[in-house]
């Protein structure tokens, strides 16, 4: 076994790849434990045990490869580009701009490539912030952040969004 992977490893393109995979997996991970900005991280986020908003979260979170409930950078997941590329090819069939690039061959894929990458970015802004708004009402934010009647403060609002949604 050692003798194979010894093997692979001689292989300069292939031991660039690995290497390179092993490195996005290391920052995807550390992406994974940095919570947001505004969050207190000594408060329990979403109780499961609670039921309610916890639960739901709980359920969300199974069924779409996020971290909603530790609130961090990577919190959303892959879930906006699944959710974008599955828009894009059911628009592909009801929408006849979309159906005449789809039958286009390559550079119609491309181009239906490029709109689900801007959509990804739309739904990620979209989820992001209705996100940041039920860590707000939930009372999760670090009271440090909050002005004097309690309120986070647009500017934090608009960075914990985009934190999520460069994530």
């Amino acid at each position: 076994m050692w003798e194979k992977i010894r093997v692979v490893f001689t292989i300069p393109e292939l031991r660039q790849k690995i290497l390179l995979t092993l490195l996005f997996l290391a920052i995807y991970r550390i992406g994974w434990q940095i919570p947001l900005p505004i969050v207190d991280p000594t408060e329990s986020l979403f109780n499961e045990a609670s039921g309610g908003m916890g639960a739901m979260l709980a359920q969300v979170a199974t069924f779409s490869a996020s971290q909603l409930s530790q609130a961090t950078i990577f919190g959303l997941g892959i879930m906006p580009y699944i959710s974008a590329s599955i828009i894009f090819q059911l628009l592909g069939s009801v929408y006849p701009p979309l159906e005449r690039l789809q039958k286009e061959g390559e550079s119609g894929r491309k181009k239906i490539n490029e709109y689900t990458r801007y959509a990804t970015v739309v739904l990620c802004l979209l989820q992001s912030w209705f996100y940041v708004g039920v860590l707000i009402r939930q009372g999760q934010v670090h009271e440090g952040m909050l002005d004097a009647a309690g309120h986070l403060s647009l500017g934090w609002q608009f960075t914990a969004v985009l934190t999520m949604t460069a994530g």
